[in-house]
């Protein structure tokens, strides 16, 4: 890594305010505009070149889209009947590099069975389109890490997947495409860039555009910040300014005015149940280390998904136009009718609505085209230089982050001399490097530790080689090698590696992103948000009053999701979530994400204040 040493990818509170500190002084290379997993990738792509990189966030990391997906590293089998060759290509290659290197404990390979419901027809159009998925892939798999797919009969998809309705399956296709943990992974690139000595603040929200004059085409050179931690603001000169912002990038052309550019992006909303294994009967497959296969269906409108998830079930999703609250997209209960509906054709056991521990709902960033079928809207990106000093990044799927940011950032650095070429298609995350030495290592660590095997088994999968870091902890004090109240699959200790190491900040950033309590549990985190809320405070010198604040706030999220997923249709089921405030509303309003008072909503043109700013 960029000095050799491993302490340069802890987001510790202290590596926070120096970063703070040093960011006011400086003059950056390249400045990242969020925080998700493109804003991510381009600081890590820049940082690697050897750049001086800030990256703002102005929530958690990965706290909008990048923590909501279907958690799949996937080419994109239905972009094949798209005529889509070159995106599906390049999702693929991208699999294949994650998968082998840059971050084999977190993308793991998984089966998919396509169930076959027609007559011979459908097995040779599905199969054709299957086998070219297998061809544009098979060029990047030197290892064959992902096997070729195979044609099941009646009787071994039933075998294969006990679960499916005979009467309904007529055969099915087992291809694979790859899992990720969409929040970890997208952690581990930020903690990677900060390795290569990229300043990363969450927390700290962009509130304008430092302009070099007052023309519209006046160049870009920096931005206003408000830090959400205190409500102090600063500023932060820049050579570049990149905006990953996703379904907020219309809002940075915004800023611009008459110099806003010819993007739009358009949100589409997706949600997706969880639900437990005892829910739907899968198999298991010895080839995929005891997994289960996944299931592919098709729906009127795109594609189902049931993915297996540890000891739980994903399925989704929606795909449909979402034009309210951005930062915390509402389920209705429409949402969730219409997803059991559709899976529930297919199964034996239909799952009941009480059988649901999780409901999460996330927006695709896409492109806008002609049709408002949102499910037609292309998934490839754009990236636009508007004015001097601004680069915006826009649509894309998070298979392609890498991808994305690599473009970024070769616009960024087009006028800057020597910049060498992007190295981040080779380049291990925190936690990839040395996979191969501990990931069959688990009893060996759990005797060292004092903790169950499958604990460990279950932090390889979430931490890779730095797994020791957090036994380290369990191993100082035997209180953090138990498991926290009503979520026996994670350590107390990985709280404190949560805030002392991964840049937690707030009960909701452990809850939600750290780790998956508050969907993978039918009391949504309540039950451990005490517990957690204890350990972070000690860490972070909460007093009690704080401590308390930080879980009346989960709570109410948690409140406030449950109704919404009450409610018929998207506008009421927005107004119901919108029913808790943001944690950080101290200093943002809790309707829109607008900060809270209008001193923050400006541009800066040559000193003045023009127009307002997300």
């Amino acid at each position: 890594m960029h000095s050799g040493t491993t302490d340069r990818t802890l987001l510790s509170p202290a590596r926070r305010r120096s970063d703070r500190a040093r960011l006011a002084d400086e003059v950056v290379d390249v400045l990242v505009i969020g925080g998700g997993v493109t804003g991510a990738g381009a600081a890590l792509d820049a940082a690697s070149r050897g750049l001086t990189v800030a990256l703002l966030e102005a929530r958690d990391f990965a706290a909008g889209t990048s923590s909501r997906s279907s958690k799949l590293i996937h080419g994109g089998l239905r972009y094949l009947e798209q005529f889509a060759f070159p995106l599906v290509h390049e999702a693929l290659h991208e699999r294949a590099r994650l998968v082998q290197t840059i971050a084999p404990h977190l993308v793991r390979p998984l089966p998919f069975l396509l169930p076959l419901t027609a007559p011979v027809w459908q097995r040779a159009y599905f199969g054709a389109g299957v086998a070219l998925y297998d061809v544009l892939g098979a060029a990047f798999t030197s290892h064959r890490p992902i096997p070729g797919h195979r044609h099941l009969s009646r009787t071994a998809t039933l075998e294969a997947f006990p679960g499916l309705r005979p009467d309904v399956v007529r055969g099915a296709i087992r291809y694979w495409d790859a899992q990720v943990d969409d929040a970890r992974h997208t952690l581990a690139v930020v903690r990677t860039a900060a390795g290569y000595g990229a300043r990363v603040l969450s927390s700290a929200r962009v509130t304008g555009l430092l302009r070099d004059g007052d023309q519209p085409d006046a160049a870009v050179v920096g931005v206003e910040v408000a830090d959400l931690t205190d409500g102090s603001s600063f500023t932060v000169r820049a050579r570049s300014v990149v905006a990953a912002t996703g379904v907020w990038s219309d809002d940075i052309g915004a800023m611009l005015g008459h110099a806003a550019p010819d993007l739009r992006v358009r949100a589409s909303k997706g949600v997706h149940l969880v639900v437990p294994r005892s829910a739907i009967d899968g198999g298991s497959l010895a080839a995929a280390g005891g997994t289960s296969d996944g299931l592919i269906l098709r729906t009127p409108t795109s594609v189902l998904f049931v993915i297996p998830w540890g000891e739980q079930w994903i399925v989704g999703t929606t795909d449909t136009p979402w034009k309210l609250d951005r930062d915390h997209p509402a389920a209705s209960s429409a949402d969730i009718a219409y997803l059991l509906d559709q899976v529930n054709r297919v199964l034996v056991r239909p799952i009941a609505p009480e059988q649901i521990l999780g409901v999460y709902a996330g927006l695709r960033p896409l492109l806008a085209g002609e049709s408002d079928d949102t499910s037609r809207l292309s998934r490839e990106h754009a990236v636009v230089t508007p004015v001097p000093g601004l680069v915006l990044v826009a649509g894309g799927k998070y298979t392609t982050y890498r991808v994305m940011a690599e473009d970024a950032v070769d616009a960024a650095v087009a006028g800057l001399p020597g910049v060498p070429a992007s190295r981040t298609a080779h380049l291990p995350l925190v936690g990839a490097h040395r996979w191969t030495e501990v990931r069959d290592r688990a009893a060996q660590l759990a005797a060292g530790a004092g903790v169950p095997v499958d604990a460990v088994e279950r932090l390889l999968h979430r931490h890779g080689d730095r797994t020791p870091d957090v036994l380290a902890l369990a191993a100082d004090d035997p209180e953090l090698a138990r498991p926290l109240p009503g979520a026996p699959a994670y350590l107390a200790a990985e709280v404190v590696h949560a805030v002392t190491a991964e840049g937690a900040l707030h009960l909701d950033d452990v809850l939600t992103r750290r780790t998956r309590i508050s969907i993978e549990t039918a009391h949504r985190g309540v039950e451990t948000a005490v517990r957690v809320a204890e350990l972070m405070s000690r860490e972070l010198g909460w007093d009690e009053e704080r401590t308390t604040r930080e879980v009346a706030h989960y709570t109410a999220r948690v409140d406030a999701e449950r109704e919404s997923q009450r409610m018929p249709d998207d506008r009421t089921a927005d107004a119901a979530r919108l029913g808790a405030a943001d944690v950080r509303a101290g200093v943002m309003s809790p309707r829109r994400g607008e900060p809270a008072s209008s001193e923050d909503r400006r541009v800066v043109t040559g000193g003045r204040s023009a127009g307002p700013a997300r």
